[in-house]
């Protein structure tokens, strides 16, 4: 059994939005295990939050960039947002984001990758960048698109430069119309993804043992209202198409009009998702709790700092 810590508290009362001692006594009945907290918290009826939202950011810049056909985007993480407005950091990104487009997401790849001007590589580039700046700095994570036939669409979320931003979209549209169209449609859909945060394209994609917990959560919650289990079965049945209107792109009501699904909007088009990626600055990453909170936290509850 883990340690039931002070800073793993703060951790799940950040993620569910629940009481710190129900967040103590979610953790000591599961073994200091996080996902089986969470679980257990949602129920009880104490937590609200259906799945991750990476509350906790780390600075620096998410950076795109496009050919006809391909685009590519990455997030590149420093220390502070005052090194983010930094000039030679935004150009490094933007770099970053080019050479990502011609040897793909991988990397190793953009790390060994030579950068221009520099006569060093993309990774000996970040460690002199590291150096100059004085703070520490990474290439968190890549991805690249391409379609034969159509366009990879991108969308920053207020960008603070051209391609450069916080928040960015990936959208993969391959079809055969015009490539205004497509662009058009795919600039639209990349918004809803900034907006609606979906975590897969189709149904098809969602991973089977994420929708059996799912199915495990809502059971019990409807069991916890005393119906029998026929009814359990229906509601359970309901309540993952609630699920999949949440996480599947296809399945969400489009952003745009509130009306229409996704699908139906894509379909109207003419054209087909092939993929899409959302980078959101930091999600995800963990920073130290600050020792002010943990010993608070310690001091209410009776944990270890």
């Amino acid at each position: 059994m883990a340690e039931i810590t002070a800073a793993l508290v703060k951790d799940l009362r950040e993620r569910t939005g629940a009481g710190m001692m129900d967040c103590k006594r979610a953790l000591t009945e599961s073994g200091g295990d996080m996902e089986a907290a969470i679980d257990w918290l949602r129920k009880k009826g104490l937590s609200a939050a259906a799945k991750k939202s990476g509350r906790i950011a780390a600075e620096g810049l998410v950076g795109v960039a496009s050919a006809p056909g391909r685009a590519a985007m990455v997030e590149v993480n420093a220390e502070t947002d005052f090194v983010a407005r930094n000039e030679t950091f935004q150009q490094f990104v933007r770099s970053v984001a080019q050479i990502a487009l011609e040897v793909g997401d991988d990397l190793g790849a953009i790390g060994g990758a030579p950068y221009p001007g520099s006569g060093r590589t993309v990774a000996e580039e970040l460690t002199h960048l590291v150096a100059t700046i004085g703070e520490n700095m990474n290439i968190r994570r890549a991805k690249r698109f391409e379609v034969a036939q159509g366009v990879v669409a991108t969308y920053v979320h207020n960008a603070v430069k051209p391609g450069l931003g916080k928040i960015g979209v990936l959208v993969a549209v391959a079809g055969a119309s015009e490539l205004d169209a497509l662009e058009t449609l795919g600039r639209q859909v990349g918004m809803h993804v900034a907006a609606a945060r979906p975590d897969v394209l189709d149904i098809a994609d969602v991973d089977p043992a994420a929708l059996e917990r799912e199915k495990s959560v809502l059971a019990e919650q409807a069991r916890a209202s005393g119906k029998p289990e026929a009814i359990i079965a229906k509601m359970v049945e309901g309540r993952i198409r609630k699920y999949y209107e949440e996480v599947v792109l296809l399945e969400q009501v489009w952003v745009h009009d509130g009306e229409n699904r996704v699908r139906a909007v894509v379909k109207k088009s003419g054209a087909e998702l092939a993929g899409f990626a959302r980078f959101a600055l930091g999600e995800g990453i963990d920073r130290p709790a600050g020792a002010d909170f943990a010993a608070e936290v310690a001091a209410a509850a009776g944990l270890t700092p």
